[in-house]
């Protein structure tokens, strides 16, 4: 396992793992006052999409130079591929947003962010108690990663529900249902994270 805090490995998957809770934090904070403000949210997104493929590139670089690996190369590849499917998602739900002028968050959406920021809060916990070395421990956290994904199921449900039921504008469903859709797909990437957290444990405790 990780022989010390200082172990490469770790430090650049906890420096993943803190871009992504600070995007997902400047995601669900940032307020939508008017079209440019679109475009500073958008481009404040790339930047931190771009910073987390740095971030991947750096991974990739390591693991092949590093003969030996604390944990199986493919197992950090995919936890880290994993965290920038989350960023991907977060990055390209702004880009919806921008794209069809979207200033308003309904009650849905910000049900949904809440509950892709809480789960990147609960990865970085995760990623430090793997360099921690403390494995039995993320368990706890695979666990609530898995509840808010449920949680955002139900939201989609509802929220593709309420849209049929009240807007008339056929334009407008299109653009909202895509957006609930992608926000609930970003929560599944949250749960591939807990999955390959848990692939870990199961191979290394």
């Amino acid at each position: 396992m990780f022989k010390s805090k200082k172990d490469k490995f770790s430090v650049l998957l906890g420096s993943i793992a803190e871009n992504l809770k600070e995007s997902a934090n400047y995601f669900a904070d940032y307020k939508l006052h008017n079209a440019s403000d679109l475009k500073i949210f958008y481009s404040e997104m790339k930047s931190y999409e771009s910073k987390g493929d740095t971030f991947i590139h750096e991974v990739i670089k390591e693991l092949n130079h590093t003969f030996i690996t604390p944990i199986e190369r493919e197992d950090i590849l995919a936890l880290a591929m994993s965290m920038d499917d989350v960023l991907d998602g977060l990055e390209e739900t702004a880009a919806m947003f921008e794209m069809y002028s979207m200033i308003d968050a309904d009650e849905f959406m910000l049900k949904f962010v809440e509950a892709i920021r809480e789960c990147t809060i609960q990865i970085e916990q995760a990623i430090e108690l793997l360099s921690a070395k403390k494995l039995l421990a993320i368990r706890a956290h695979a666990i609530k990663i898995k509840d808010y994904e449920t949680s955002c199921d139900n939201v989609l449900r509802q929220s593709i529900k309420h849209l049929f039921n009240t807007e008339k504008d056929p334009i407008q469903l299109i653009k909202t249902k895509d957006i609930y859709e992608n926000l609930e797909k970003i929560a599944d990437h949250c749960q591939d994270v807990a999955n390959t957290l848990e692939t870990i444990i199961m191979k290394n405790a």
